[in-house]
This record gives structure tokens, C-alpha cells and sequence, in this order.
């Protein structure tokens, strides 16, 4: 098989996972680049599904595999006994069946590495793992802040990756630590400026006005107010997701988002029709005035 990688052409994927945001407080707080992406296109809350526990394992490998708990096996923080060779996350399957230039960087050790029944993201073409120096909010803070520089380099470089994965940490450490008051809040909005900085990024490419990107941000779980989360309280399970590009129209109702949706949507994006054997859970982002279109298998 040759080793060359697929023809480019215009399409791009950006997906920001941002852990731990509550939906509830994001009207009250400052974060003009998730307003803009949802101008563009939509912000839509998620349900976690009654199957998958509050926690970040299972909800990030339901993210970026588009299959349920069920199929990736992913059911806690703790990887082990997963099924991600059957079900790989998407900047996997792109590297490795569709020969694209795929990207993942963070810190959080169970998504990059092989430790604690992980790495999540296996094999894209190129990964960055960054992680804290200590278990604190204030070193998840710079964590976040290498991993945000580390992405702005690669999008603005000439690795050219056409789906791409930054994972930001800070908000979630901080609601574990200090709770969802001020300082959660100060968190989310740092982490929407490091979302503004990537926007911004993806602008200044030099072939910019001749690409289409589609940028997806979405977080994975809720908090209690005390910080906390893996019950079933409707705080908890409640999660959300915002995307803007291509076939998204600005302002327009969606009809109800999974969390399975993101990988179906990402290959949606870059013009790839999923293999049936794949049998993904998910369905790209739909108008709410459209038919549900129902994955294979489903």
C-alpha cells in the first residue's frame, strides 16, 4: 500500500474540547469566540445518555469515536478493557484509512499516552502531549497555555492537518479543586480566549480564503456546584456542543445533538462517506427542517 497522503483539498476540521463546562453559566460569562463560532452556526446542549457514566473517559471516547459506551468500552477514567482498535477515534481512522494529516495535542495522560488503559487518540499523524507539572488548577493553566501554543504552530505551519484536536483541561481541575465559583468562572472565560486564539490561527493561513473549515467546540460533562461530577443529576449529564461551517447556517435550529454526532459530523465535513462497517452511533449535525439521516447499522 503507498505510504502517500491523500490530495488536501479545501475541507478542515477543528474540534476544541474544553472539559467540564457547564451550559448554565456560560450567559452570565465573557467568551466572545464561543459566541462567535455559535453565531456561525449553532450552540446546542447534549444530554449525556443514560449508559455512559458523568466521567471524562467515556464521554471524550464517545466524542471523538462516535459509538456508544457500548462499542468503544470505555466506561470510566481508567481506559482499560476498551475496544478503541474496533473503534478508533477519528483522528485515527483518518490517518490510517483515508491517508489525511491529522493533529491532537494536550495534557490530560489517558487521552495521549499509553497509561491508565489509554491512549484514546492512538495514532493521528502527529500528536503533542503536553501535560501539567502537578495535579493543580494553576498548572493545568499553563498546560493549556502550551498545548493552545503548541496547536496555533501546527495549524499555522506546514503540516497543513485536515482534522485537528486541542484538548484544554484548566476548567474542569479548577471545578474539582475550588468548586464553579469565581475562579471556574475566570477558567472558562481563559479557556475562551485560548479558543480565540486558535479562530485566530485558522484565519491567518495564507491559503484561509480558499479553504472551508468547520470548527466544532464541545465540552464533556457538567459540574455540581460544589465541583464534582459522575452522578446522574441533570447538572452533570448536562453537556453542549457549538460548530459552524459548511451546511451550517447561521443561527438555524439543529435537531438534538449527541455526543456521537461530533466524529459522524467531522467525517461529514471532509467529504467522507463512513464505511457501514464502522457502524458509528452518530449523524452529522442536522437542520432542524431535515430528515434524520440514520447511520448504517443503526
Amino acid at each position: 500500500m503507498s505510504s502517500s497522503l491523500w490530495p488536501a483539498g479545501p475541507r478542515r476540521v477543528l474540534v476544541v474540547g474544553i472539559d467540564g463546562v457547564r451550559l448554565d453559566l456560560l450567559g452570565q460569562l465573557a467568551t466572545p469566540a464561543l459566541d462567535q463560532v455559535a453565531a456561525a452556526g449553532f450552540l446546542a446542549p447534549v444530554e449525556v445518555d443514560e449508559a455512559t457514566p458523568t466521567m471524562s473517559g467515556p464521554c471524550w471516547a464517545t466524542i471523538v469515536t462516535g459509538v456508544t459506551v457500548a462499542k468503544h468500552g470505555v466506561f470510566g477514567n481508567h481506559l482499560g478493557g476498551n475496544r478503541l482498535d474496533v473503534f478508533p477515534d477519528f483522528t485515527t481512522r483518518l490517518a490510517r484509512t483515508h491517508r489525511r494529516r491529522t493533529f491532537a495535542v494536550g495534557g490530560w495522560d489517558p487521552l495521549f499516552l499509553a497509561r491508565e488503559g489509554g491512549p484514546l487518540f492512538a495514532a493521528p499523524g502527529r500528536l503533542a502531549y503536553i501535560g501539567p507539572l502537578e495535579d493543580t488548577p494553576e498548572a493545568w493553566e499553563v498546560c493549556d497555555e502550551r498545548a493552545t501554543a503548541e496547536a496555533v504552530t501546527v495549524l499555522t505551519g506546514d503540516d497543513d492537518p485536515q482534522a485537528s484536536f486541542v484538548y484544554l483541561g484548566a476548567v474542569d481541575e479548577t471545578a474539582h479543586f475550588l468548586g464553579c465559583g469565581e475562579e471556574y468562572r475566570r477558567s472558562i472565560e481563559t479557556a475562551d480566549a485560548r479558543l480565540g486564539r486558535l479562530l485566530a490561527a485558522v484565519r491567518s493561513r495564507p491559503g484561509y480564503a480558499e479553504e472551508e473549515w468547520t470548527v466544532i467546540v464541545v465540552t464533556d460533562h457538567g459540574h455540581l456546584d460544589q465541583g464534582g461530577h459522575g452522578g446522574r443529576s441533570t447538572l452533570e449529564r448536562t453537556a453542549w456542543v457549538a460548530a459552524c461551517g459548511p451546511g451550517l447556517v447561521p443561527g438555524a435550529p439543529v435537531q438534538p445533538v449527541r455526543h456521537v454526532d461530533v466524529a459522524a459530523h467531522v467525517y461529514q465535513a471532509l467529504e467522507i462517506v463512513p464505511d457501514p462497517h464502522w457502524t458509528l452511533d452518530g449523524r452529522p449535525f442536522t437542520p432542524a427542517t431535515a430528515p434524520v439521516p440514520h447511520p448504517a447499522g443503526a
